[in-house]
């Protein structure tokens, strides 16, 4: 194997010890809550997993709980009440909610700056016209990778694979913004193997496992992995893999991220550094006030 190894754990510990830091400076400790609907076992397993990070950065976190069956009113009646609490500095819901539930109309009702999550409709215009923004936490992870691998991307030819508006929307911006020169490819690109071949940059975040071969990759590029697949192991059991085919990637690539241990714990290290961020701004609300 010749790439690069973009080690996701070691720098996503480097931010979180460096929030512990800043938490440990401030005149109080900043206030997550987490708000949980339902029992699906994936969202389980990511908000036990932001709630002991947050707790490890000296972050008081506390979950908020409620049934399948809570009625859309019954979510917004608890946003509401987190809004108006001061010891809440940042409110995260976690996705996907239940059928019936208007996820934007949830979304919008959080106070955008306590919105850790970067999903209000102000932070991400804010974030599209340049301005200081809450950004969502995953593309905000794999910024900080590609700096860590390359640098500044300016001028450097680049390829979004995947235009979520929780992804690939946002990290175009951010790339755009670095002053890299992107391409967005998404399930109606036709050739994407070509596209990728042009690129010294590939950055997928496409929900397709496997989806970018070794061979289409241009020889040194850099690959940001952001799929996380759950696929069959052939031993009766399952494993997760990216949308990249990592060992063909791997022989050709200059540097990638593994899935896991690339991208995935930069999410969770930028949420608790959005945190630190959202309890300074009000903070700075309070004193003016």
């Amino acid at each position: 194997m010749a790439a690069r190894i973009i080690d996701g754990r070691a720098i996503a510990r480097r931010v979180q010890a460096q929030v512990a830091d800043e938490v440990a400076a401030l005149p109080r400790i900043p206030g997550l809550a987490v708000v949980l609907v339902g029992n699906d076992p994936a969202s389980e397993v990511y908000v036990r997993n932001k709630v002991r990070a947050a707790r490890s950065a000296q972050i008081y976190s506390v979950e908020h709980r409620l049934p399948a069956n809570a009625s859309e009113q019954q979510i917004l009646a608890l946003i509401r009440r987190l809004n108006g609490d001061p010891h809440v500095d940042g409110i995260l819901v976690q996705l996907p909610l239940p059928p019936g539930i208007d996820a934007l109309k949830v979304i919008e009702a959080i106070d955008s700056l306590k919105d850790v999550d970067g999903f209000h409709p102000y932070n991400v215009g804010r974030l599209a016209a340049g301005a200081p923004a809450m950004v969502p936490c995953t593309p905000l992870g794999a910024m900080m990778l590609i700096h860590e691998a390359i640098g500044v991307p300016q001028g450097v030819e680049t390829l979004m694979i995947g235009c979520s508006n929780i992804v690939g929307k946002p990290l175009a911006q951010l790339l755009l913004a670095d002053g890299a020169t992107v391409t967005m490819a998404h399930k109606l690109t036709s050739n994407l193997a070509e596209h990728v071949s042009r690129a010294d940059l590939v950055v997928c975040a496409a929900g397709v496992p496997g989806l970018v071969r070794g061979a289409w990759i241009r020889p040194g590029a850099t690959v940001i992995d952001i799929g996380i697949n759950r696929v069959a192991d052939g031993q009766g059991g399952s494993r997760i893999v990216g949308d990249v085919a990592y060992e063909e990637a791997c022989e050709v690539a200059g540097a990638i991220t593994p899935v896991p241990g690339g991208v995935g714990p930069m999410t969770i290290a930028c949420l608790l550094k959005n945190t630190l961020q959202a309890c300074r701004q009000h903070a700075g609300q309070s004193e003016a006030a």
